[in-house]
């Protein structure tokens, strides 16, 4: 989503008969982006099915990722601009393989296939799909020009030279080794002779490599002749957009009742609350949760920023006690958000009617992100762990959720943010989650264990910042093993509390590398944790990536 529409390639002239309407039917089952010219992408598991969704934001054009299983009709009345289909793990040939409905391919509507996408497409079409040829890798791509007697189309690879070496990433067992009969070849690898190819009269094209991964250098500029020179869209999915167009639906939703929100302190929620304050102003009732499971001066901060600033009202609920009673001896991670999910609606249920407000509404700071590891969104992939913020509540909740922010990826809610008008400091907050400490503290959960785990993180939090890198990492955090190790501190033996320390790059979340400190920042971090915390005498620092790790350790 950038902050101003990019400019996009020209379109291709309005007689083009592969040209769609650049004004497709809105979708009455999802009218959050009808306004806007929108992608399908139909997700086959691929690992880089978020990327491909980046991307295509990014370009400044709206993209939602569904399942390989929705109906023609659906797909009809939800109104795409163009249709992705994804890569996957799936082979062609595997009968219990996510297939693709042929009908999609007559609708119209332009459709781009990424490796098991263009294999697909070239099974059902009469191509040649040959199993069995492993390449995974950068290889050389060379442009072809079609054929002399090939009809005019948008040109997948408008900008490349022909014969020009392109340098792309593929990932697949089984390549398209023939193009369908009415299909002309547009690309070709030393290894791959039909490595990109479109169809002759339909606005269908597909690629063999992966044009959405930073291995291949010039994938934006196929992804943006797909999306401007093929299907014809408009690059106004901005922040400003968004932020116009959500205040409208919000309205509509809540009328003039009254709206409870759930506030951390953190940006989803912040930038949640600050949206819905904006559609419904003192409708809106902000309640903090005092847990007893945040960061260090959490409460302090949270009051300040939202009452004093920002002037929403605000409430804070002591629950500490509340929480920590049940988790007594819970260990299970996915118990402990179950716990924390349903005491913190029962307090909110206590708080509001403590209130005498009456809400029906209940604001919740949920983000694309949550929804696709917490549900089978994206087809055959697999769900991950439950995210308190969709997973977590009880099946008798009383409120009707408002979440503004389910379609955004974590840098497109900043934006929405600065928008806004937020705090710097406010949007610019490493992700917070819903459980807080609690899953932080691998193991039981105890007052004295958050009391180490908080102190220890502050301690590291401060030397970030110190050291002026906080802006440079997505995400920075300390946690608490359940070992316990010997040391030695004086003349003495310990036998004390193991911390771990996290820190990683990211775009979204999804995928994340570990942040590569200098060895004498974490030595001086370490030195302070260990003088400064009673309780630890060793600690770690977590070098592991997303995947095969996650972010959080639970």
């Amino acid at each position: 989503m950038p902050d101003t529409p990019a400019v996009p390639p020209p379109p291709p002239p309005p007689d083009d008969p592969t040209h769609p309407p650049t004004s497709p039917p809105a979708s009455t089952a999802h009218p959050t982006p009808a306004a806007h010219d929108r992608i399908l992408l139909v997700d086959y598991g691929s690992q880089f099915t978020q990327l491909i969704a980046r991307r295509i934001r990014e370009a400044g054009v709206y993209c939602e990722i569904h399942p390989p299983d929705r109906s023609t009709d659906w797909v009809r009345a939800w109104g795409p601009t163009g249709i992705v289909l994804s890569g996957g793990p799936s082979s062609v040939y595997d009968d219990a393989g996510p297939g693709l409905d042929p009908i999609l391919l007559d609708l119209g509507v332009p459709v781009l296939g990424i490796c098991y996408g263009m294999q697909l497409i070239a099974r059902h079409e009469g191509g040649a799909v040959l199993p069995g040829k492993r390449e995974y890798g950068r290889a050389t791509l060379r442009v072809d020009r079609p054929p002399p007697d090939t009809p005019a189309a948008p040109d997948l690879f408008h900008g490349f030279d022909p014969g020009d070496d392109v340098t792309v990433w593929c990932s697949h067992g089984d390549h398209v080794d023939e193009p369908p009969p009415g299909f002309v070849t547009l690309a070709a690898t030393a290894d791959l002779p039909v490595a990109a190819f479109r169809a002759r009269s339909r606005p269908i094209y597909g690629v063999q490599f992966h044009p959405e991964v930073a291995h291949t250098p010039r994938g934006q500029e196929i992804v943006d002749n797909f999306l401007f020179r093929i299907c014809g869209c408009s690059a106004d999915w901005t922040p400003g957009a968004f932020v116009a167009e959500s205040v409208e639906r919000i309205r509509r939703q809540v009328g003039d009742a009254q709206v409870i929100c759930g506030l951390s302190g953190g940006v989803d929620s912040s930038v949640a609350a600050a949206l819905v304050h904006k559609a419904v102003g003192d409708q809106l009732t902000c309640v903090f949760v005092d847990t007893g499971l945040m960061r260090m001066n959490e409460r302090e901060g949270v009051e300040q920023a939202f009452r004093e600033h920002m002037g929403i009202r605000l409430v804070v609920a002591e629950a500490a006690e509340e929480f920590l009673g049940p988790l007594d001896g819970v260990a299970d991670p996915e118990r402990k958000r179950r716990i924390i999910g349903e005491t913190f609606i029962r307090v909110f249920e206590r708080t509001t009617r403590e209130l005498g407000t009456h809400a029906r509404f209940l604001v919740q700071g949920t983000l694309y992100p949550d929804v696709i590891e917490s549900h089978a969104v994206r087809g055959p992939s697999a769900t991950i762990k439950t995210h308190h913020n969709v997973g977590g509540l009880p099946d008798d909740l009383s409120f009707e959720l408002v979440e503004p922010l389910r379609e955004l990826f974590k840098d497109e809610v900043r934006r929405v943010g600065q928008t806004l008008g937020l705090d710097h400091a406010l949007i610019r907050r490493h992700p917070f989650p819903g459980p807080g400490l609690g899953i932080r503290v691998l193991g039981p959960v105890t007052e004295d264990r958050l009391r180490i785990l908080r102190l220890t993180d502050a301690i590291y939090l401060e030397e970030i910042e110190s050291a002026g890198l906080y802006d440079d990492i997505w995400q920075a955090f300390a946690v608490l093993l359940p070992v316990q190790a010997v040391g030695v501190m004086g003349d003495g033996r310990t036998y004390e509390n193991v911390v771990a320390l996290r820190a990683v790059t990211s775009r979204d979340g999804m995928t994340a590398d570990w942040y590569p400190f200098e060895p004498e920042f974490l030595a001086r971090v370490s030195t302070r944790i260990i003088n400064e915390v009673a309780g630890v005498n060793r600690v770690t620092y977590d070098i592991s990536s997303k995947p095969p790790a996650t972010i959080e350790w639970e």
